[in-house]
């Protein structure tokens, strides 16, 4: 009983400081219309130019194989490497793909996509959509690496950082609800592509659809869930510019500030901390400009971090479209934290192999401490948080590797 009584004050809570928020917003808003529909415009021209060309043919490609079964095709090949290693069937590794290279928020669209066909548990789908929701190559080489930094060689660094943290993420992420049961596996003995090829067949044939309702549906799927996306774009876009005018976003960096003097980085960071938390393109803008007093090591970590975060607009675009299954948004959370602290730490694991292209420079013109390699008060924190990291990487690939070998001894027996 007085459970119910915490969780219904909790509740109360809640609603009352939505509804303050939603009505300060408005108000600000009433206040600051000119803010507010720049804000709106860039917005809408970041969705229009960049977001809704690149982002809809492969909305209707993905739409387009699923009807045709292809992903029962996928399903079939992937089986043996992704049951094993990240608990999760074949037809995840369809996901995987479509996400790595498209970007958010298709991952969380295909993964809700194969919950309505029952091709994976409720718990696979939060495993799943916990790590293939990433940026695509094309905003890291294009938007970032070229469009801020004005370097393309940056890119190579942050997409290895981003991609190897997505698949630790993937891994760690397969001991979520290890007690409940996985769908059927499709590895029934003969040979593979057969067995894949009649996988699509027959979904092809259940799906139905002629090739011109299938190809409207998947236009109009397609254009709907890109209006959701830019109305989340541009509400995010006034969101951070009407905070950045009226000071709230100042009053949020303060609470940043014993975080960087802790890790002994200068202030001017706190700004594009908090934008990058909100909106990671923003984020990661704002952070570019920072070259002449920050090093290119600190600019690409934090970028990192804003790249496996995904920032709060893409995080409420998630929700939105998790919200038409039983999937949960919290393990989507998780794997966003845990995401974007590996790429950070990543970033100055991989910074030596990178430097020579991504840097021209020999010395950054401006470390901290433990990012020198010079010890802080008698302690190396450079050199700790290296082996620390070197040391996950390595049980990481040693597990893979001993799934594989499980994997093959028992199909070989």
């Amino acid at each position: 009983m007085e459970w119910k009584s915490h969780h219904r004050l909790q509740s109360k809570m809640k609603t009352l400081f939505l509804g303050m928020f939603a009505l300060l917003f408005a108000v600000t808003l009433v206040f600051y219309p000119e803010i507010a529909f720049k804000a709106s415009l860039r917005g809408l021209k970041i969705w229009w130019d960049v977001v809704f060309p690149a982002m809809l043919p492969f909305f209707i490609t993905a739409e387009l194989l699923m009807g045709f079964g292809v992903v029962h095709l996928l399903g079939v090949l992937f089986e043996p490497f992704m049951r094993p290693l990240f608990r999760v069937p074949g037809s995840g590794g369809f996901v995987m793909a479509v996400a790595l290279i498209s970007g958010n928020p298709m991952g969380a669209k295909l993964t809700t996509r194969l919950r309505e066909q029952n091709l994976i548990t409720k718990e696979e789908g939060e495993r799943l959509v916990s790590f293939a929701c990433t940026a695509g190559p094309l905003f890291i080489f294009g938007a970032i690496a070229i469009g801020f930094f004005e370097n393309p060689s940056v890119g190579m660094l942050l997409a290895v950082v981003h991609y190897v943290s997505c698949f630790m993420v993937a891994f760690l992420m397969r001991f979520h609800a290890r007690d409940k049961a996985l769908t059927p596996s499709q590895n029934q003995g003969g040979k593979r592509f057969l067995r894949a090829f009649g996988a699509m067949h027959r979904a092809r044939l259940e799906d139905g659809r002629p090739i011109g309702q299938m190809l409207g549906e998947a236009v109009s799927s397609a254009v709907q869930t890109l209006l959701m996306i830019g109305g989340f774009i541009i509400i995010f876009s006034v969101l951070i510019h009407v905070f950045m005018y009226v000071g709230i976003t100042a009053l949020l960096a303060s609470f940043m500030l014993p975080i960087l003097q802790l890790l002994h980085l200068s202030d001017i960071l706190s700004i594009p901390l908090v934008a990058g938390v909100l909106e990671m393109t923003i984020g990661s803008q704002m952070m570019s400009e920072y070259n002449s007093n920050v090093s290119l090591l600190i600019q690409l970590a934090f970028v990192s971090f804003f790249l496996g975060w995904n920032g709060l607009s893409i995080h409420a675009q998630v929700a939105s479209v998790l919200s038409k299954s039983d999937i949960r948004y919290r393990p989507y959370f998780i794997g966003r934290i845990m995401h974007s602290f590996f790429a950070f730490f990543l970033t100055f694991v991989f910074w030596n192999i990178f430097k020579p292209i991504a840097s021209s420079s020999a010395t950054p013109s401006f470390l901290p401490s433990w990012a020198t390699g010079v010890p802080y008060n008698t302690w190396d924190w450079w050199v700790f948080i290296q082996a620390g990291t070197v040391i996950i990487l390595s049980i990481w690939l040693f597990f893979i590797l001993k799934k594989f070998i499980q994997q093959r001894n028992k199909s070989m027996g």
